[in-house]
């Protein structure tokens, strides 16, 4: 029986990880089950450069490449793709291949070939957090949430940047194969077969704008300064020389989220910081940082990072001498 076709598409500028990653993916599960046949196209076959300098060779060029019988399209991403979706044949190629596919992926800014190409408009899809308001303000289309890992939405799955193309392939696998192959393949390269938690855990999200006032701007200031301090509506809007109703407006309408919510998301960031820089209590973090409460320090950051204080800790601080690395296999003990 003919193995399943994965085909990746590379292009000059990509990120590597975005290719090597789900391509390890996908050969470990191939060893497990005979799984796969994994192939790689490029504008032109050959050597392709990809974003660190690395050369990658591609098998196959746009020309050379039957744009039948793909089971899975992945295309990947990288400093290159705005280049590359201005490339004609490999996005009219991408999008005959697409069509045909049985599934049709991508790895970070990928998404930007797959709708150039016209294959996901009305789809929900996911991309590298840093490129989300791009990909939704030139394709409206498409519904953009830069929240999740990966998502599904029907023939389409997507994915957040660089390693996250990781976990889509792990879920791939999982769909394709059962999980005690994607759970093994997992197991092998130390990977979460489920990574707990969402974009948020590894970035700070573009999550307000600017404030475009003096009086606005000094309220900002002010919470950051000091994230742990009061900051009441009325302690803002003295700050600010403003009424707290003509404040909460103002503030709402040049930032798009109201005070309260602000300060909230500026405590949590802090106790981000806290919480991978030093040893101190999720108790002492949350009074520092102005929950009063490690309960409510908990809530909130549950809320917007997807992960508890804790994990987020085990997560994120670096190992001091002596001290092992958090055990990345305890999901499946």
């Amino acid at each position: 029986m003919e193995k399943p076709r994965i085909v990746f598409v590379i292009f000059e500028g990509f990120q590597p990880l975005d290719l090597v990653g789900p391509h390890e993916v996908f050969q470990h599960a191939s060893r497990l089950s005979g799984g796969y046949t994994c192939q790689v196209v490029a504008p032109v076959a050959g050597p392709v450069r990809t974003s660190s300098g690395l050369p990658v060779h591609a098998e196959f060029g746009v020309a050379g490449l039957e744009p039948r019988g793909i089971d899975t399209l992945v295309a990947v991403g990288g400093q290159g793709v705005d280049q590359a979706r201005q490339h004609r044949a490999l996005v009219d190629w991408i999008a005959a291949a697409g069509a045909r596919a049985r599934r049709i992926t991508s790895v970070c800014s990928g998404i930007f070939l797959l709708a150039a190409a016209g294959l996901v408009d009305g789809c929900q899809v996911t991309t590298h957090w840093a490129r989300a308001e791009q990909l939704a303000r030139e394709h409206p289309a498409l519904r953009v949430d830069c929240d999740p890992i990966f998502t599904q939405d029907g023939r389409v799955w997507t994915s957040a940047g660089v390693t996250a193309g990781m976990d889509l392939a792990l879920a791939l696998v999982e769909d394709d194969l059962g999980r005690p192959v994607a759970h093994a393949v997992a197991q092998e390269l130390v990977l979460f077969l489920r990574r707990p938690g969402s974009q948020s855990q590894f970035s700070v999200p573009l999550w307000s704008s600017q404030p475009s006032s003096g009086p606005i701007r000094t309220a900002v200031a002010a919470i950051h300064a000091d994230p742990g301090a009061r900051h009441t509506i009325a302690d803002l809007a003295a700050r600010a020389g403003l009424s707290p109703r003509h404040l909460q407006r103002r503030f709402t309408a040049e930032l798009g989220t109201a005070p309260a919510g602000y300060v909230e998301r500026v405590r949590v960031e802090a106790a981000r910081r806290a919480l991978a820089e030093g040893d101190d209590p999720v108790e002492a973090i949350a009074r520092s940082c102005g929950f009063g409460t490690g309960e409510t320090l908990r809530r909130s950051f549950h809320r917007q990072v997807g992960v508890t204080p804790s994990d987020y800790r085990d997560r994120f601080r670096p190992a001091r001498p002596g001290q092992g690395l958090a055990d990345p296999m305890r999901e499946y003990r």
